[in-house]
């Protein structure tokens, strides 16, 4: 899914058609072995790790990743089993799609799946026909969820619907997260607000959930100073924008192909007003080339220069 309005009850088929291979299993450390980087063996099988679990494996075991891809096979089993063997956790927590490890934790972490988050909604009353948007892949779910009694316009018949949007990773990539949202109905840019509620106590981010009504009240109580800030963005002329745009690149660190889609929105969006370079980033989060975490990344990046406006 790459961003396109369609409905909760859609969403959950996808994500339960995603998650048919997916389990878990807690395994004890003397029981892995590596046979190089992309496989360990558990027991008597074998597994290719992919990118996230090596990735999470290499920085536990303090064995930079890039110097590990420039070693030959045998040397990089000589260098990760060397550590493993000293690794504090008797124990550790391993993420499997089929026989592939997605994603290694200790058994602290307690990973929220996204069929999880979806049902507490489904508890919380949010019906499958409810309209959302959803950016959706292996790594990440964003999850936008409309609010269809609220409307306002901005720059005359600008037609933006407030909601709310939540962050989540299987897999590590971030914390489960519940942020305000605002959605351009003319172009489906969404922009999420730097306003946001999160689970810092990451090893136990599943407790976020039991606060899901209040977090999600608290956030939508923050939509009013959203929109007033969406207004003044209209009144703040940018007399450089390619230049203001390279700046804010920089700021928020974004990768290449990051950079790519915002010059890629640009001519879509272009103006001379912060309103004209927010929406910039708000639709390169739908390049086609994106994954679901960057086309999220990039929506933050635009609420948070939206914070900067006042």
């Amino acid at each position: 899914m790459k961003g396109k309005l369609t409905t909760l009850g859609k969403v959950m088929e996808k994500v339960e058609r995603m998650s048919v291979n997916c389990h878990d299993q807690i395994v004890p450390v003397r029981h892995i072995e590596f046979n190089d980087l992309e496989s360990i063996r558990v027991g008597t099988e074998v597994h290719e790790l992919r990118h996230m679990a090596q990735r999470s494996l290499s920085y536990r075991l303090g064995v930079p990743l890039q110097y590990l891809k420039k070693c030959p096979p045998e040397l990089q089993a000589q260098n990760l089993n060397h550590w493993l063997a000293r690794e504090r956790n008797e124990d550790l927590y391993l993420r499997f799609d089929g026989d592939d490890v997605r994603a290694v934790f200790t058994p602290r972490y307690v990973p929220v799946d996204n069929m999880t988050v979806l049902h507490k909604l489904a508890e919380m009353g949010f019906g499958e026909e409810l309209e959302v948007q959803c950016y959706l892949d292996h790594e990440f779910m964003s999850l936008s969820i409309l609010d269809q009694g609220q409307e306002f316009a901005v720059n005359g018949n600008d037609r933006v619907r407030p909601g709310i949007s939540i962050g989540n990773s299987e897999i590590g990539l971030a914390a489960l997260s519940i942020s305000a949202f605002l959605l351009r109905l003319v172009c489906t840019n969404g922009l999420i607000s730097k306003t946001e509620v999160e689970a810092s106590y990451r090893h136990i981010s599943t407790r976020i959930l039991d606060e899901f009504p209040t977090a999600i009240g608290d956030v939508g109580a923050k939509l009013l100073d959203e929109k007033q800030r969406l207004q003044f963005s209209l009144e703040s002329e940018v007399k450089e924008p390619i230049a203001t745009m390279k700046s804010f690149n920089r700021q928020f660190q974004l990768g290449k192909q990051e950079v790519e889609a915002v010059e890629w929105a640009w001519p879509q969006e272009q103006g001379e007003t912060m309103f004209h370079v927010i929406n910039a980033y708000t639709k390169a989060a739908q390049y086609p080339r994106l994954t679901a975490e960057s086309g999220y990344r990039l929506q933050r990046v635009g609420g948070m220069i939206l914070g900067m406006v006042n």
